[in-house]
């Protein structure tokens, strides 16, 4: 009723078309349930029951965690649970990348040559190359 007649019709068409697009893309869950929330009071109509809000948050959701959460969307589960699983499961997911950059790192540190080309000789204060022009032993 205060919408329809304090805010104009355009800013009200805005705000629906923005949440029917809204996708949470780089956003983290808590940014995207904040923003989804803020979109949803304004378009009361498109998610009039808990059950059609969960699913529609469900289906904005990253590719990842919607395939984690796909059978909550048929739940009643209530929306505020829904985004704490989302959240939850994000963390898991940020973390399991962390592990692979680390392990990642690990590898390539341990396909690095050591000292490329020689050996290191205390004489000389360095390397010392075996072959055309040089010595391997102290003159």
């Amino acid at each position: 009723m205060f919408l329809r007649e304090f805010v104009p019709q355009t800013l009200r068409d805005s705000w629906r078309a923005e949440f029917e697009q809204l996708r949470q893309g780089t956003m983290s869950v808590s940014e995207y349930a904040v923003r989804f929330s803020d979109l949803s009071r304004h378009t009361s109509t498109l998610v009039s029951t808990v059950r059609e809000q969960v699913r529609r948050f469900i289906e904005g959701i990253s590719h990842d965690i919607w395939f984690c959460m796909a059978r909550d969307s048929e739940s009643n589960a209530p929306f505020q649970q829904v985004v704490e699983i989302a959240r939850q499961l994000e963390g898991m997911r940020d973390h399991k990348r962390e592990d692979m950059r680390d392990q990642e790192r690990v590898d390539r540190e341990a396909k690095r040559p050591r000292r490329p080309g020689g050996h290191t000789n205390p004489y000389f204060g360095g390397r010392v190359q075996h072959g055309k022009g040089f010595m391997g032993h102290p003159v």
